[in-house]
């Protein structure tokens, strides 16, 4: 007879979540060939064919970081796990650290590093503009620093910022360059070697389209021995990117059991994004960006920011809440009449803005329609009224300017062809 568990008085029953079209700044919709892989067996860590499996995960990682670095491999935790690998494992107490902050995953930067005992200098700059090199260079002027710390895309206002200039002032006064690439990775181009940067961190959740649990984090020769140079530990054994790099090369070291189920499905998400082509995938998450982006032009929405469109992530779009409507009321009414979710803000931004995002297996034409549909009729409940289908029409005319999409046959009436044929 099957046992029955109540919770203060609930019934427990199937697991059932509702479906949803995740249009947010993270997590994306996973890949269904991701989820499939993760349903595959269990192998042990050390088991030969799940080592072969962990060369493999290196091989495309360096791939997608466009990198040579010998160090390409995931933390086991989120983008943040990878992040307080990266940063606790340079930084030592004492060392001054200068970090760009023009956002709220800036502000995260500072709290780890402080955590870590740096002497923090931040570089502050408006949310939803880029730093300036000029401003780092500022900074290292007033005296040495051990690590210049960035964030490549800014989520939190949907800015893109340019790494290679700010990397070049950092080498110039002998500090390290950490890029925050948690959202970017899969994405953008994110060229670690081209644009000299020394470490960097990213998710597995964003333009990945793979669960969160895994951070792929990379760092080159530099890097690898101002760690290996360390005056005392790394504070925490877990996230010891020494320690890790051993377990992930072929001396194996056992340094905590991986998340093998998360480590299939990471190789699955990289194989798939070198399937698709770097170009080919960084071309498709600009014109589904671009589309939404011209919807909502149509619709009478602004965008937030004033950098130009090279400078903003082509995947995030940050939406002014119009006045006079409900920002909270309309991200509830698309998820309840819909099953669409669409992001809020932080901070200073918090019910001001909407942050949609087409990332990964997000990012698709039909998602960006039924979006745009959805938001005028939410909208117009609203009272903030548009040109019935001018956003789904601004949409359709992009993508007729972007060129033929790929084509399907449905010359048989979607498989109708011969129904009644005796």
């Amino acid at each position: 007879m099957a046992l029955h568990y109540n919770f203060d008085g609930m019934p427990v029953g199937d697991l059932l979540p509702g479906p949803r079209i995740l249009l947010g700044p993270g997590p994306s919709m996973a890949d269904p060939r991701v989820l499939r892989a993760m349903s595959t067996p269990l192998l042990g860590q050390f088991d030969p064919e799940f080592t072969a499996i962990m060369n493999e995960v290196i091989a495309l990682s360096r791939l997608a970081w466009e990198t040579r670095n010998a160090q390409a491999f995931p933390v086991s935790g989120t983008g943040r796990a990878g992040l307080e690998a990266a940063i606790g494992s340079v930084v030592e107490p004492g060392d001054r650290v200068i970090v760009g902050e023009c956002g709220r995953f800036g502000l995260l930067m500072i709290e780890i590093a402080e955590r870590c005992g740096a002497e923090v200098v931040a570089v502050r700059g408006e949310w939803g503009r880029v730093l300036e090199p000029e401003a780092i260079e500022a900074a290292l002027r007033n005296g040495p620093a051990k690590l210049v710390a960035v964030v490549h895309g800014e989520t939190s206002t949907g800015v893109l910022q340019p790494l290679a200039d700010i990397a070049r002032v950092a080498h110039a006064h002998g500090a390290l360059v950490l890029a925050d690439s948690v959202v970017t990775l899969g994405g953008t181009e994110v060229a670690v070697d081209d644009w000299g940067i020394d470490l960097a961190v990213a998710g597995t959740q964003k333009c990945l389209s793979c669960p969160s649990g895994l951070a792929p984090v990379t760092y080159n020769a530099r890097a690898e021995a101002v760690i290996a140079a360390r005056r005392h530990k790394v504070r925490s054994n877990y996230l010891d990117l020494g320690q890790l790099a051993d377990y992930w090369s072929p001396k194996r070291f056992n340094h905590h059991t991986a998340p093998t189920a998360m480590v299939y499905g990471l190789r699955e998400a990289l194989r798939a994004m070198v399937e698709e082509g770097l170009p080919a995938r960084f071309a498709r998450h600009r014109l589904h960006g671009d589309a939404l982006r011209a919807g909502i032009a149509a619709l009478g929405l602004s965008l937030f920011g004033k950098e130009p469109g090279a400078r903003r992530l082509p995947f995030i779009t940050p939406v002014v809440v119009p006045d006079g409507v409900d920002e909270l009321h309309v991200r509830r009414r698309l998820v309840e009449d819909f099953g669409i979710e669409i992001g809020a803000a932080f901070g200073p931004l918090q019910g001001r803005i909407w942050r949609i995002g087409t990332m990964g297996y997000s990012a698709q034409r039909q998602n960006v329609l039924l979006c745009l549909a959805a938001l005028e009729s939410v909208l117009r409940r609203e009272g903030h009224a548009s040109p019935a289908g001018a956003g789904i029409d601004a949409a359709l005319a992009h993508y007729a300017s972007a060129g033929p999409a790929a084509s399907r046959d449905v010359d048989d009436s979607l498989g109708a062809t011969g129904i009644g044929r005796v």
